[in-house]
């Protein structure tokens, strides 16, 4: 996961701190408030390998820690289980021979 949230801050820095900020100063309506920008740093990490290939492995557990945040916009901290799962998922991954440059995406 370390080198997931390396990449993401690398090649989408602006979006996460554009998403983090909103969700910060909107802690009882940051799921509706931020949705466009999570969308963004969605679309940003969408198309890196390594990113791909831990959504793939891992999507049970982050659709769940997703679930967790949509019923618990008001106490995200509540889900702090469902995130060590994706985490601990994300952290076995198997990443050889996966390309760590993000596919160019059309503009």
């Amino acid at each position: 996961m370390q080198a997931a949230m390396e990449i993401t801050a690398r090649y989408c820095q602006k979006e996460m701190e554009s998403y983090g900020s909103c969700v910060s100063s909107n802690p009882s309506t940051w799921q509706q408030k931020c949705h466009d920008l999570k969308m963004k740093v969605s679309q940003c990490t969408s198309s890196h390998p390594v990113i791909q290939k831990i959504r793939q492995d891992c999507s049970s557990e982050f659709v769940k820690f997703e679930q967790c945040l949509k019923e618990n916009q008001d106490t995200p901290t509540s889900c702090s289980a469902h995130v060590a799962r994706f985490l601990g998922c994300a952290e076995t991954v198997n990443l050889s021979g996966v390309a760590t440059e993000p596919v160019p995406q059309p503009k």
